[in-house]
């Protein structure tokens, strides 16, 4: 009969593989264990930097201005490490291009540095950005910073992007490194008002 992880776990302590420290029951020890397994979570995957980064964006959550053309875009998430803590305060810079596909390399339209709130949360407001000839496909840099953990260079990808044809896990590019990268895209349902909304968390690996 195969073990439950809970009676694994009390086996190991009896048997001496895992040793508890003065004070510390079993039974703690057990459910401590158990919550922290739970709450664990996978790092997220690195991506390339990119020519286009640039340092000193401004700390500004509204990346687009009125009248901007494009799909207006919403994005939130939180910023954890792999032992799934919250890190408040951590430093997240995020570049793209606009919806022409075109980066500011003069000054800082479609930049911004945000610092993560009290539980690890972020959001900004920009649009869905423009696909360019030295990239497949649409996507969003992230350069994200904490102390006591090592800097995460990523991007996020949509799902709404044609290279993708409906289905990222089944029509992947290898523009796009993996697909836990690629996000659902949630429109409005204000067709006057269309706009879309996207989560993207990022986790970060510990020194």
């Amino acid at each position: 009969m195969e073990l439950s992880r809970r009676d694994l776990l009390y086996k190991c302590i009896a048997l001496g593989v895992v040793k508890l420290g003065v004070g510390l029951s079993p039974g703690l020890a057990v459910e401590a264990w158990l919550r922290a397994e739970k709450m664990a979570r996978q790092a997220t995957p690195i991506d390339q930097l990119g020519p286009f980064y640039k340092k000193g964006a401004p700390n500004t959550v509204v990346l687009r201005s009125a009248g901007d053309p494009g799909l207006a875009l919403a994005v939130a998430g939180a910023v954890y490490n792999t032992r799934g803590e919250e890190l408040p305060g951590a430093k997240i810079e995020i570049w793209q291009t606009n919806s022409l596909g075109h980066y500011d390399l003069s000054g800082y339209r479609y930049r911004a540095t945000l610092l993560a709130g009290a539980k690890g949360a972020y959001d900004f407001q920009s649009v869905i950005p423009g696909h360019y000839p030295a990239r497949v496909c649409q996507h969003i840099h992230f350069l994200v910073s904490a102390p006591g953990h090592k800097p995460l260079v990523t991007q996020m990808y949509f799902g709404s992007d044609p290279v993708f044809k409906g289905d990222p896990a089944k029509n992947p590019n290898d523009d796009c490194p993996s697909v836990e990268l690629v996000r659902p895209i949630l429109l409005t349902d204000q067709p006057e008002t269309m706009s879309a909304r996207a989560t993207f968390e990022l986790v970060m690996e510990t020194l």
